[in-house]
């Protein structure tokens, strides 16, 4: 399989975390797309342009970070991406539902501020800016619910990977304000699918 991710996409880190907890990233090659260029080569491969994208042993390609986590769990029988049967499936529909809104909020923010300066809007940067502490209120509080603290799932990836935005974004100083989940940020750091997923090792 081939997956196409570009290096600071936190929806590429996503899929890259799992082939990680899966044990199934020595099988997968990992290329780099050219994206948001005219010409490039990639658009005859995904039209859409975007990552990822999954290229399976078979040539169908897939898009998608869920989609694609959903596939690669399926293909290794595992649960990870998964939800739970009850009140707890819907606790982390709702979690994984929370932590897609500051993923996709923090990646509108980042890719407003690498406009050129004379093309950025300063009224999505100060909406998105307003909506990622907003939500970070909301994690202080939600970040101590037992579906974040127990078993890898897919709010807490999800979540790990959005914060990590803050390494491309230095006005995303969030740490100093939100003790419990400055906490919960170091403690995942240490986990070798984050580690190996970091920018500054790959």
């Amino acid at each position: 399989m081939e997956l196409f991710v570009t290096k600071n996409s936190p929806y590429a880190r996503i899929v890259r975390v799992v082939t990680y907890e899966l044990d199934i990233e020595d099988s997968i090659t990992v290329s780099h797309a050219k994206t948001r260029k005219a010409d490039s080569p990639y658009y005859t491969i995904n039209p859409s342009g975007r990552v990822p994208y999954l290229v399976s042993d078979d040539g169908i390609g897939i898009e998608g970070t869920d989609t694609i986590c959903e596939y690669l769990c399926a293909a290794s029988k595992n649960s990870l991406w998964s939800y739970p049967n009850g009140d707890d499936g819907w606790t982390l529909r709702r979690l994984h539902s929370l932590a897609h809104s500051s993923l996709e909020g923090l990646s509108v923010w980042l890719r407003e501020t690498h406009r050129p300066k004379n093309e950025q809007s300063s009224t999505i940067i100060e909406h998105e800016r307003a909506r990622a502490f907003r939500l970070l209120g909301e994690w202080e509080r939600s970040i101590t619910d037992p579906l974040m603290s127990g078993e890898l799932n897919r709010a807490q990836v999800t979540l790990f990977c959005a914060l990590g935005i803050e390494k491309f974004l230095p006005e995303f100083e969030w740490r100093g304000a939100h003790p419990a989940l400055h906490a919960y940020m170091n403690r995942q750091a240490n986990r070798s699918s984050f580690f190996n997923t970091d920018e500054t090792n790959f």
